[in-house]
């Protein structure tokens, strides 16, 4: 075993840091929506994304008053501070009681989380701050929905906690930017990715593996071009086919082909054995088990994938 090379995790860059385990609360604010939902954009979302426009159901769950950074007033904030509260509580109670969890970071996860005004986006950030045992945030965003004055802010709260700014990249091929409905470019991609780390703040970057029409060859290319952009942690991602998404009609019209879970693995496995020794790794794979995953079926158990993945990596000499 001592000749295996230890794969920097997240888990483990934390435990160095911190000396302990840090965990992940994971928010989902009502009213945060994205520029590619609105019509800002693009309509209709990236093509693999759950989409209320698609369900007549989720609409009449979710609220219909939709955030973005030219509301002059936002009516909603303090329920959005009541249910940041509530979220944040419910999952720190469950995680100190399953692990004894004593350290969290505050995840803005669902949609784009500063697509917002700049007073709405402080009054939540520095609330998830207040919380005890809180050592930083990380939020998820395009890099079209972030300005200056925003990562200024960031790197403000950087100076004290832990800030990390979590990038949907998928692709840096914009033909299949354009295939996916993403309404960004490459271009702009890199621009706000390095003004990110220019300005000093921690970025991951998300990858999708198994984009339409994409060789594996095009998805290390756009590995390589994110570690080039000297990013600090990589998410990868099989793309899956799940009900409501433009990639719905596309999957049962026999116009899209799953990525197979073989060659998924494969392109995992290489993509570490690409990564420079300061990049850590957030996820090596994702799925969703219930009735809204059309395919592929081996993205029903995530932890079976991970068991594979992880042993293709010590095959490679790699312990993950």
């Amino acid at each position: 075993m001592s000749d295996l090379k230890e794969v920097l995790t997240i888990g483990r860059y934390f435990r160095n840091k911190f000396g302990e385990t840090v965990y992940k609360v994971p928010i989902s604010i009502s009213g945060f929506t994205c520029p590619n939902i609105d019509g800002t954009v693009a309509r209709g979302g990236c093509s693999f994304c759950e989409n209320d426009s698609f369900s007549p159901n989720l609409q009449e769950k979710k609220t219909k008053f939709k955030l973005n950074p030219k509301v002059k007033e936002n009516p909603f904030l303090d329920n959005q501070l009541k249910q940041l509260d509530m979220q944040f509580n419910a999952t720190k109670k469950r995680l100190q009681n399953k692990f004894g969890a004593n350290k969290f970071l505050v995840y803005f996860q669902s949609f784009t989380n500063t697509y917002a005004p700049i007073e709405t986006l402080k009054a939540l950030y520095s609330k998830a701050l207040t919380y005890d045992n809180v050592i930083g945030l990380s939020i998820g965003t395009r890099t079209d929905c972030v300005t200056d004055e925003i990562l200024d802010y960031l790197v403000e709260l950087s100076k004290d906690k832990e800030i990390w700014v979590e990038y949907g990249i998928q692709s840096f091929y914009d033909e299949t930017l354009d295939e996916i409905n993403r309404g960004d470019s490459s271009e702009n991609m890199k621009y706000w990715i390095k003004r990110t780390k220019q300005k000093g703040l921690n970025v991951c970057g998300h990858l999708i593996y198994g984009l339409p029409g994409e060789s594996q060859n095009m998805m290390l290319d756009t590995l390589d071009e994110t570690i080039k952009l000297n990013v600090d942690s990589i998410k990868f991602h099989p793309l899956y086919v799940v009900k409501n998404t433009l990639l719905t009609a596309k999957y049962k019209n026999g116009k899209f082909t799953p990525i197979s879970e073989d060659l998924y693995i494969d392109t995992v496995v290489k993509s570490v054995k690409k990564l420079p020794d300061n990049i850590s790794i957030q996820r090596v794979t994702a799925g969703i088990d219930d009735s809204t995953l059309l395919s592929p079926q081996w993205c029903k158990n995530k932890h079976q994938q991970i068991y594979k993945i992880r042993e293709a990596l010590l095959k490679e000499g790699f312990l993950y």
